[in-house]
């Protein structure tokens, strides 16, 4: 498994936790994650709360899995599109791939992404669920 500094995981909070991205300040246009050079040329952003809610764009099942995440197999990835705009790729969980489709909405929640070992730390972050 690729282990990153910890400096780094903590720089990457905002993003792994919050959904924070941000707002091109001349056109508006929102991003996720975070640019710094906007379609529009402008290098000018502020920072952006997404709301973690959006629709299923496409999907499909995992059923062969790196290692560290074998022991979630079978399990789904879909892009998300968020409702202000950007896409994303993320986990849709506590859902198999019949009981999803293409348009359904979502939203984010917390969820065990990894464990290092038996005993070792476990890291979290927001996947997406299927809206009841």
């Amino acid at each position: 498994m690729h282990r990153q500094s910890p400096i780094l995981r903590w720089r990457r909070y905002p993003e792994r936790y919050r959904l924070e991205g941000n707002r091109c300040t001349h056109c508006s246009k929102i991003y996720f994650p975070k640019k710094h050079l906007c379609e529009c040329g402008s290098t000018s952003f502020e920072e952006h709360q997404l709301k973690g809610k959006g629709k299923i764009l496409t999907f499909t099942e995992i059923k062969s899995s790196p290692e560290e995440f074998s022991d979630m197999t079978p399990y789904c990835v879909g892009i998300i599109e968020l409702e202000e705009g950007p896409k994303i790729t993320s986990q849709i969980a506590d859902a198999s791939v019949d009981e999803l489709k293409i348009g359904d909405e979502v939203s984010t929640v917390l969820r065990k992404f990894v464990a290092n070992g038996d005993a070792g730390i476990i890291h979290y972050g927001l996947k997406f669920k299927k809206n009841e």
